[in-house]
């Protein structure tokens, strides 16, 4: 007659794991999060009446924020900000400050200076996270996906082999595995670094 589990320490109970635990997935820890589920049904803040009406605008028209905001890089015409609501982790957007729904309805100087504003974004972003790939793009009009229709900005997503899972597919969420003030923290110390290459 075979021996019977509790004669066999080297086998597990069945329902439990190799280190005795119930089985099942680990907890996923996000103790950021709290601070935004604890605003749910509260009131949204209103943006003033000189900012456009956006959080973009917003931004822009208090630079004295920046910090708290996410704000890494800042010129005379635009600003490159941590995604609040990332699709992975240091999902970059970048604006410029004037709020246009068209890309066509800037000028060709200003269209040039969100130009190179993307590619500031696409270099921080490769320098910090030493990432695998990079997703670039504009969603211009809400029938496009755009976020914020009225003022148009492009995404910087940075990609590694994976980051895309089991998760992403049969749960529908994405994993986020860094907080943003911390990752704020990281894009700014290499910002201080690529500023002074730049000048």
């Amino acid at each position: 007659m075979p021996s019977s589990d509790r004669s066999n320490p080297d086998r597990t109970r069945p329902g439990h794991g190799p280190d005795n635990r119930p089985a099942g997935p680990d907890g996923i820890h996000a103790p950021w999060r709290m601070q935004y589920l604890e605003t749910l049904g509260r009131a949204p803040a209103v943006p003033s009446s000189d900012s456009g009406g956006t959080f973009l605008s917003a931004y822009w028209a208090n630079p004295q924020a920046d910090e708290t905001n996410h704000v890494i890089a800042r010129t005379s015409r635009g600003m490159v900000l941590l995604n609040a609501y990332p699709y992975a982790n240091g999902h970059l957007l970048v604006a410029l400050g004037e709020p246009r729904p068209r890309l066509l309805d800037y000028e060709p100087e200003d269209r040039a200076h969100l130009w190179m504003l993307l590619e500031l974004a696409c270099d921080l972003a490769e320098r910090t996270l030493e990432c695998q790939g990079l997703n670039v793009g504009i969603n211009q009009g809400r029938s496009a996906g755009a976020g914020v229709p009225s003022h148009l900005h492009a995404h910087v997503v940075p990609r590694w082999a994976g980051d895309t899972n089991f998760v992403t597919t049969v749960a529908q969420i994405r994993v986020v595995p860094q907080a943003l003030d911390d990752m704020a923290r990281r894009y700014r110390a290499s910002w201080v670094g690529m500023r002074q290459t730049l000048e």
